[in-house]
């Protein structure tokens, strides 16, 4: 009705131009044949011409007028109000919640009608109208035995037996297929409603759809993020928040995952007033389960009593991460204990990037990797634990980190730790007390990789020998 309407409007106001047209032809035609136009002539050809353009925009405004009227009358009057009231409510609508919500209030409510929402793709009934026809388990397996996932989008009109029908004039109800939901109407009255509706109805909800999806994610995402952080704020609580005053040692650490959880670790824990244990290590992968393994080895090294016994100690982590039954989770570590009194480092180095020891010599700075001496820990059989040492001298540095500082590289694909860049740089700044160590080598990292996103964790500890 409401396009019926429409083109009849169109047609009149095409044919009343036609004549307006047609008369002022006629009527200036004879004033202005005969050669040249006399002045006043001229003047009556250009008033006939402004009089039509006038009389056309008078046409044209009053077309506009009707037009609005028959968009009033037939869309927000009577029974397609409904659905354009319908329309209107679900531009606001943002959740399913919402949704639901809308249909109760107009749907249901104001129009009297029956409304089953389903998501195909889990053959789930998101919300059905409580009433009889809808809550019978036979009219919804019907209806998708009728319309399955497969179905093609669009406006469908469905019968008294819920089959397809093409004539909307004795409908029984009507259903949208948008983005694998089906919203299925049922309404007795379904023949009144104006059929430019329906494409309005159709936009509105696929728009709903995506508006509703892409809120949903958002939301989750923030909801998982919340999670993330507070799960790396619990990481990081396992981690010194400031490192112990220490006789004749300094110590300074640096820690950046990659992602907001990590498989970094490093601790200092004070064993007397002459011994330190240090520790720094990495568990194997990135995420939730390399972080909770992470939280086991600091949590398993800090409750062991004789924090002397390193072979004890690696086989109690390796114990507890065997436990977990994670199968491809294990860990490198570092585990040192500084003798301040007898100025030495007794250390087992678990396949950790060798830690280095930098000393003054005679002709600069020399230095003195703790190489590997025990296997990983947490995935295969270890056998005896080696425990080497090493002398430590005043003034000495010791550098421990994980892979991501010496294996970041430049663009040609050079890693930093095998350079020459990267022995000068420590060399240079072993003067220098552990913070700005730390700083000079954070510095070098982020130069070198060429300020492009790092591919690693990183993380560093750095304890100074002092008087």
């Amino acid at each position: 009705m409401y396009k019926t309407q429409k083109r009849l409007v169109l047609c009149l106001t095409e044919a009343l131009l036609a004549v307006m047209l047609v008369v002022l032809m006629v009527s200036i035609f004879p004033l202005i044949s005969g050669g040249q136009l006399p002045l006043y002539r001229l003047f009556i050809s250009i008033f006939a011409g402004f009089s039509f353009i006038a009389l056309s925009l008078i046409v044209f405004k009053l077309r506009r007028d009707f037009n609005e009227r028959i968009e009033t009358e037939s869309l927000y009057k009577g029974e397609t109000s409904i659905l354009s009231d319908f329309i209107n409510r679900l531009r606001f609508c943002y959740s399913l919640e919402d949704l639901y919500e809308a249909i109760a209030d107009i749907l249901e409510q104001k129009g009297d009608c029956s409304v089953l929402l389903i998501d195909t793709t889990r053959n789930y009934v998101l919300y059905n109208s409580p009433n009889r026809l809808t809550s019978k388990p036979e009219v919804v397996d019907r209806l998708n035995m009728n319309y399955p996932q497969e179905w093609d989008e669009g406006i469908f009109y469905m019968d008294d037996e819920f089959g397809i029908m093409l004539d909307p004039s004795d409908a029984r109800g009507f259903f949208l297929s948008k983005d694998k939901h089906h919203l299925y109407v049922f309404c007795r009255y379904t023949k009144l409603f104006d059929h430019v509706i329906y494409e309005s109805l159709f936009e509105e909800f696929g728009r709903f759809l995506v508006r509703a999806s892409t809120i949903s994610n958002l939301s989750e995402i923030s909801s998982l993020s919340q999670e993330w952080q507070q799960l790396a704020d619990t990481q990081k609580s396992f981690l010194p928040l400031e490192m112990p005053k220490i006789n004749k040692l300094e110590v300074a650490a640096y820690f950046r995952p990659l992602v907001n959880v990590s498989g970094d670790y490093y601790s200092v824990l004070p064993i007397d007033e002459n011994k330190t244990l240090l520790m720094l290590g990495d568990v194997s992968g990135k995420g939730l389960a390399a972080a909770l393994v992470m939280g086991l080895v600091m949590n398993t090294v800090k409750i062991l009593e004789n924090k002397e016994d390193l072979p004890a100690m690696i086989r109690a982590v390796d114990k507890a991460i065997k436990g977990m039954k994670l199968q491809d989770k294990y860990t490198v570590l570092f585990l040192g204990i500084v003798d301040t009194k007898k100025m030495t480092i007794r250390y087992v180095n678990a396949s950790m990037s060798d830690p280095l020891i930098i000393t003054r010599a005679p002709d600069g700075y020399r230095i003195k990797p703790l190489t590997s001496n025990c296997s990983l820990v947490g995935i295969i059989d270890i056998d005896d634990v080696t425990v080497d040492e090493q002398r430590l001298f005043r003034g000495d540095v010791i550098l421990m980190s994980s892979d991501g500082v010496s294996e970041v590289m430049d663009e040609t694909g050079v890693e930093l730790g095998t350079t020459e860049l990267y022995q000068n740089t420590i060399r240079r700044s072993a003067e220098k007390m552990p913070q700005e160590f730390i700083d000079d080598v954070v510095n070098l990292v982020f130069t070198y990789n060429g300020d492009k996103k790092l591919r690693d964790d990183v993380t560093m500890m750095v304890a100074k020998v002092v008087d």
